[in-house]
């Protein structure tokens, strides 16, 4: 795992601390967090039933467009035709999904694995649609899997939870009581603990 600028675990009991630090590396390798992860304190007081945490990740992960894994150009066949080639086909699924709702299934023509054809009314104004069309958020897999490595890294029974993904701040709070709002408060305040450095 690539070392984190910030990796502080606190407890009243040094050896839970090193523990649960032990625990909290174990998950985010597992996850593939470490190149996502800049900064990261956790609290744990089991005695309040509580386990607090404040991440800054390293920056968010642009969205990816069509024009990032594929090639959109003039179809070969008619000018109402527009010719998707892939040059990556991790993102084909999505594409399909997305040239569906927009065009409907019987203007979306896959050619074979790497070409799909889509006919259009106004060239122009699709060819530039298409390219710039969002098809994957990596923003979105990466909150679930933080909350993920949170609820693993949480000791057992805490099932009462918060989290917020702010651009590149995120926190946890979970206990085995409801939820106060000062604990959420903490968890903001430790946020800004970590971000000064």
């Amino acid at each position: 795992m690539e070392p984190l600028e910030i990796f502080k675990v606190e407890t009243k009991i040094p050896e839970e601390a090193e523990a649960y630090r032990s625990i909290l590396s174990d998950v985010i390798s597992e996850l593939g967090l470490a190149n996502s992860i800049g900064r990261i304190y956790a609290i744990i007081t089991p005695e309040d039933s509580l386990f607090q945490m404040a991440i800054i990740l390293r920056g968010s992960p642009p969205l990816v467009k069509t024009s990032d894994f594929a090639d959109v150009n003039i179809g070969a066949v008619t000018r109402n035709e527009i010719q998707i080639v892939l040059r990556d086909e991790k993102y084909l699924p999505d594409l399909l999904e997305k040239l569906w709702a927009k065009y409907g299934r019987g203007k979306v023509i896959q050619q074979d694995r790497k070409t799909i054809n889509v006919n259009v009314e106004n060239m122009d104004t699709e060819i530039e649609t298409i390219k710039e069309m969002a098809i994957f958020d990596p923003k979105r897999t990466l909150l679930s899997r933080l909350v993920e490595m949170a609820i693993r890294g949480t000791p057992e029974g805490f099932r009462v939870r918060y989290h917020s993904l702010n651009s590149n701040e995120f926190i946890f709070v979970a206990s085995e009581d409801a939820m106060k709002p000062e604990w959420v408060q903490q968890g903001h305040q430790m946020l800004e603990k970590i971000k000064g450095g």
